[in-house]
C-alpha cells in the first residue's frame, strides 16, 4: 500500500488562493487513480477532483474553472496538486488526498482550510 502526507492549507481571504500537496510513498506504482476530497462540518465527504495514471481529470461541478488538480512523479515519490484560486467561504472544509489502486483505497490525514469573507 501507499501512505499519503497532505500540505498546504490554511486560512485565505475570499478571492485568494492556495495549493495542496499530497506527497505519497510505497507501492507508487500500483496507484491507478489520485483524488482530493473534502468535508465541511456536519457534512459528508464529497469529492472535488480526480486524476488517473494517465493524466485524465474530473471534477466536481463547483469547483470547475477554479481548481486544478496535476500530478508529478519522481523517483520513489509520488506527487498529487490541488491548486485552488478564486476560493470562496463555502470552500471551508478538510481536504483529504486518496489514492485508488485494484487492491486498496489509502486516504490521508487531511488539511484544513479555511477561507474568510
Amino acid at each position: 500500500q501507499v501512505q499519503l502526507v497532505e500540505s498546504g492549507g490554511g486560512l485565505v481571504q475570499a478571492g485568494g488562493s492556495l495549493r495542496l500537496s499530497c506527497a505519497a510513498s510505497g507501492t507508487i506504482s500500483s496507484i491507478r487513480v489520485m483524488g482530493w476530497y473534502r468535508q465541511a462540518p456536519g457534512k459528508q465527504r464529497d469529492l472535488v477532483a480526480t486524476i488517473t495514471s494517465g493524466g485524465s481529470t474530473t471534477y466536481a461541478d463547483s469547483v470547475k474553472g477554479r481548481f486544478t488538480i496535476s500530478r508529478a512523479r519522481d523517483n520513489a515519490k509520488l506527487t498529487a496538486y490541488l491548486q485552488m484560486n478564486s476560493l470562496q467561504p463555502e470552500d471551508t472544509a478538510v481536504y483529504y488526498c486518496n489514492a485508488l489502486a485494484l487492491a486498496y483505497s489509502s486516504w490521508g490525514q487531511g488539511t484544513q482550510v479555511t477561507v474568510s469573507s
